[in-house]
């Protein structure tokens, strides 16, 4: 007997981004299920980009499709807490905007797999032309990680490899536990929502089930909103302890009374180091230590 779901809100916070073809690429594999009840709601973060703005006036004229505009950037964790109230289905499915479709049965996995209490985490894939990229820092970054991307190494640390960038979860659930408001700038609002799912008990249940991930900010912007997430991480740094490795490591070393090594080194090295993050050729060492000494100069060493 069929138990696959047959109702669901895919829900898709956007700021300054179009998402045309995500959301007819998603709108063509539900029209394709027989019997499925959905909407694809576009929850636009009081976006700037008026090329933003005008592009996705199409996503208001697709069957299924609305577009709820916000007139200020309140952060991705209130946008998505705002699209789950809004929803008519128990069943939501969260993408986000920058992702692609790369897997023609990619909604009906989703289906299959939930059922009325677990959240899903599909994961992404990094895809792409590789020459294009090769001088790429968040390319080369998010290659480094490829292997953990997979559903069963994923699963050996379910909550601290939640992500929300491609995660389904019943509604009641979302609107019991929502995301945390108080993140309104860059990152980390998932890793305290995973700690969040856990502390109440909920299941997270990873799949293979990717999203594409192929268009990559410039090596200066991604270093600076590495450096927004840095302070975001600072700001939270005694909710989220353990579930950051950054912090697990910056917790251990202090106890070994060895930070002034990666301080030391980026206060000597930090010209040379914006240099190299910001040139053809990227280290990924670099931008290792880039990171720690950038959090580190936050916290003035703790």
């Amino acid at each position: 007997m069929d138990k696959s779901i047959k109702s669901i809100s895919i829900l898709i916070p956007t700021y300054n981004d179009i998402c045309v073809t995500l959301v007819k690429d998603l709108l063509d594999q539900c029209i394709d299920i027989i019997g499925l009840d959905f909407e694809i709601l576009v929850g636009d973060d009081g976006s700037t980009s008026q090329a933003s703005i005008d592009a996705n006036q199409e996503i208001d004229v697709l069957p299924h499709c609305k577009i709820l505009r916000c007139t200020k950037n309140s952060g991705r964790a209130t946008t998505r807490n705002f699209l789950a109230r809004k929803a008519q289905y128990q069943r939501l499915l969260f993408i986000d905007s920058h992702m692609s479709v790369i897997d023609a049965s990619f909604i009906d996995k989703y289906l299959q797999n939930a059922n009325n209490d677990d959240i899903l985490y599909g994961g992404y894939k990094v895809v792409g032309d590789e020459d294009g990229h090769i001088g790429n820092l968040r390319w080369r970054y998010e290659m480094s990680c490829r292997e953990t991307l997979k559903a069963e190494n994923r699963a050996k640390n379910p909550y601290a490899n939640f992500h929300t960038s491609n995660f389904c979860i019943p509604r009641d659930v979302m609107l019991a536990h929502p995301l945390d408001e108080r993140f309104t700038h860059y990152g980390y609002e998932d890793v305290l929502y995973g700690k969040t799912l856990r502390e109440a008990g909920i299941q997270i249940r990873h799949i293979d089930n990717p999203v594409g991930f192929g268009r990559f900010e410039d090596n200066e912007r991604f270093l600076h909103k590495t450096e927004e997430a840095l302070h975001t991480l600072h700001q939270f740094r005694e909710e989220i302890g353990d579930y950051s490795r950054m912090l697990t490591i910056i917790k251990r070393m202090k106890r070994n009374h060895l930070l002034w090594i990666p301080r030391g080194l980026y206060m000597l090295l930090h010209p040379l180091l914006l240099r190299n993050l910001k040139g053809k050729h990227p280290s990924l060492k670099a931008f290792d230590l880039y990171r720690m000494g950038f959090y580190l100069k936050i916290g003035n060493g703790e």
